[in-house]
């Protein structure tokens, strides 16, 4: 499946009345059901773009609490269907055993990380706390900041996707994943980080959405100690992050941004 095709649309521009209602081909992003089954078993609906379907079925498997690490996916199989994609995956047995007896029915809409939790208990979990290790200066944060939008081609294609970095310390972009839905997008970076062995205390997520609590939580269920948002952060975020050990940063903009939790973790160049 192609992540994005042109739609023929008219377009209509005010300052240009002599165009009016002109045929254009615009570019926009694919979104398809994507069925994630854990040994033949049916688990959750997810609308998803179709690209690193693999990273996304290991990290949403690592965050979500179905396998404990990456080899406890034995394999995983990028199935077309009538309408969609099934990603199947085989889990070893004693984590399948888990799942069945905690299993989740939900269908997953895009921009909703917690659709079809059962009760309260179940929606707000708590991984343990990170590590307490990496220190970023400002200077660092802005410089994957300005570097976001050249590692986002869907985005700059379609308008439509959100993205997820991983940034070194220095704030280079080594790695970037996209999707329709935020939550998506995380997943996908961090099942491609599982996948490479990556080390959480070298480097911090960086995300071109708001801070909801399941991006605060899926970050710390991978272990890694700072996300860094170009939106707001909710209350659940901060006091979730504050909970968890992760610095939280919002509203990180060229030249801008707020640190909300743990703020000694981010220093000046100069280390004041």
């Amino acid at each position: 499946m192609t992540t994005s095709r042109f739609v023929p649309v008219n377009h209509w521009q005010q300052d240009k009345p002599g165009q009016a209602d002109a045929s254009v081909d615009d570019h926009i992003a694919s979104e398809v059901p994507v069925a994630l089954t854990y040994n033949r078993v049916s688990h959750v609906v997810m609308m998803a773009t179709p690209s690193d379907l693999e990273d996304f079925g290991v990290g949403f498997s690592m965050t979500e609490g179905l396998v404990g690490c990456p080899e406890d996916l034995l394999s995983i199989r990028v199935l077309p269907r009538e309408g969609g994609v099934e990603l199947a995956m085989t889990i070893t047995e004693p984590w399948f055993d888990r799942l069945a007896t905690q299993r989740r029915n939900m269908a997953g809409r895009t921009g909703c990380g917690l659709c079809g939790a059962e009760n309260i208990e179940q929606a707000l979990r708590q991984p343990a706390p990170v590590g307490q290790s990496i220190e970023v200066d400002h200077a660092a944060l802005q410089r994957a900041v300005f570097g976001l939008d050249l590692h986002q081609p869907l985005q700059a294609e379609t308008g439509a996707t959100h993205g997820a970095a991983w940034c070194g310390l220095d704030g280079k972009i080594l790695l970037l994943r996209e999707d329709v839905g935020r939550h998506n997008a995380l997943d996908k970076l961090i099942g491609c980080l599982f996948r490479q062995g990556f080390e959480p205390s070298s480097g911090f997520v960086l995300v071109s959405s708001r801070a909801s609590y399941e991006m605060v939580y899926k970050t710390a269920a991978a272990g890694i100690e700072l996300i860094v948002a170009v939106s707001a952060p909710t209350t659940l975020a901060v006091e979730f992050a504050e909970r968890s050990g992760v610095t939280l940063v919002g509203f990180a903009r060229p030249g801008r941004h707020n640190v909300y939790t743990f703020r000694e973790r981010i220093r000046n160049r100069e280390g004041s």
